[in-house]
């Protein structure tokens, strides 16, 4: 008995994609944090850096060719279900960072004044959480002084904040908000600082020996007689993290958390440690549509009346050119539509004539040849005879010969001279 035959691994990868999605998952908004042109590593590393903050809503591993566009991007986006577009260019004084909502835009452009990588953030922290499955789950956005009146600041609030799906308070999972964005705007400078942490939770009102073995880290005891001795002095440790603890990061857990001791209605101290990466972003300007609209706001730039003016005179022409043209398209698709119709009704006729002449052909009747295909003979002996300056041979022009064509050949040429005479005119 023969082997059972294997499907193709293109095959079952194809089935596996084609798993239908929760609703959940679909509902989220996604994004694409990609590069262009040449950026060099450290620029590559921070691009990393800020897919890791948008985990799990985002491609991680997508791979950016130096031939790639970002048209390839965003028109790949829809089936996707890819909102938003984060783009880093470098030139040779700064880098920049693009933000795009797709499909219609606006699209924000910043300058990153500093950057600081997450591996540098890290290497300087005493205790960083290296848990992978804080990224399972889009982080807390936080936002200060984002909330002012000028449109430009609420545009970048209402851009962030549909960055990451909504959070319903009476259904969170509060063991799932393990990461925590924030984002700060000094008026003064009109800079927005960008940190990313970690959050962790620390069981208050015990002591640094208790502490250890509750989280299992179980210490070397041999000097003890008893464990009693042990939890006295305290396990010779000091209390330095326990000085950072108060009213202001101390709460009651309403759920249970993660991590040993953070039991339901005992309190627990909040802290924060940052994961990376950093960075100090200037909005330079905001443009209408996918980086190629109206500017609607610019840092070094004040737009006049007359510019405003102006700038909506040339979107009502645009909008005019683009109705025009497709009035127009719609026109030349209907014309070319009759031209098919009457086109095919004169074939059906031919068709039908061939097949009438066709049958007389095996009744034996005599077959007229069409005027068309003797009035060509005609002219063609009369040039011959203006340009030559003779008489033709017989068999030069044989009207025998021309007689024998086949019915349907003639009925098919005539009905093409006509088809041709019918388009030229409509040209």
């Amino acid at each position: 008995m023969g082997r059972k035959k294997k499907r193709s691994k293109t095959v079952r990868k194809l089935q596996s994609s084609q798993k239908e999605e929760p609703e959940e998952l679909k509902n989220a908004p996604h994004s694409f944090v990609i590069h262009q042109g040449k950026v060099g590593k450290y620029a590559r590393q921070l691009v990393r850096d800020v897919r890791q903050v948008m985990e799990p809503y985002t491609a991680s591993r997508v791979k950016v060719k130096k031939w790639n566009s970002l048209k390839d991007f965003t028109s790949i986006s829809g089936l996707l279900n890819v909102t938003q577009i984060l783009c880093f260019t470098k030139t040779d004084n700064s880098m920049n960072l693009r933000i795009i909502c797709n499909p219609r835009g606006p699209t924000l452009h910043f300058k990153v004044r500093q950057y600081t990588l997450g591996r540098d953030v890290k290497s300087a922290a005493k205790k960083v959480n290296q848990n992978p499955k804080q990224y399972d789950h889009h982080p807390l956005l936080v936002m200060k002084n984002l909330g002012e009146k000028s449109m430009h600041i609420k545009l970048i609030a209402t851009i962030f904040q549909n960055m990451f799906p909504t959070i319903n308070v009476n259904q969170v999972k509060l063991k799932h908000v393990q990461r925590c964005l924030l984002l700060t705007y000094n008026p003064e400078t009109k800079l927005i600082e960008f940190r990313h942490y970690n959050i962790s939770l620390v069981p208050v009102g015990l002591g640094k020996a208790v502490k250890k073995l509750i989280k299992g880290k179980i210490p070397n005891l041999g000097k003890y007689k008893d464990i009693s001795k042990y939890v006295e002095m305290g396990g010779n440790l000091s209390e330095s993290e326990a000085e950072m603890d108060g009213p202001h990061n101390e709460v009651v857990l309403p759920q249970k958390m993660t991590g040993k001791g953070n039991t339901v209605s005992m309190k627990s101290a909040i802290r924060l440690t940052e994961l990376g990466p950093r960075m100090t972003l200037e909005l330079m300007k905001v443009e209408e549509g996918v980086c190629g609209g109206e500017v609607l706001y610019h840092s070094y730039k004040t737009l006049s009346v007359e510019d405003i003016k102006a700038a909506i005179k040339r979107k009502e022409e645009k909008q005019k050119l683009k109705e025009k043209r497709k009035k127009e398209q719609r026109e030349n698709v209907l014309r070319k539509a009759r031209l098919m119709a009457q086109h095919k009704e004169r074939s059906l006729e031919g068709m039908k004539k061939a097949q009438e002449l066709k049958e007389k052909e095996l009744e034996g009747e005599k077959i007229e040849m069409p005027e068309a295909i003797e009035d060509d003979i005609e002219n063609d002996i009369k040039y011959y005879r203006e340009e030559v300056q003779a008489e033709p041979e017989p068999e030069l022009f044989s009207r025998k010969r021309k007689k024998e064509l086949k019915p349907e050949k003639m009925i098919t040429t005539v009905v093409f001279l006509k088809d041709l005479s019918i388009l030229m005119s409509a040209k």
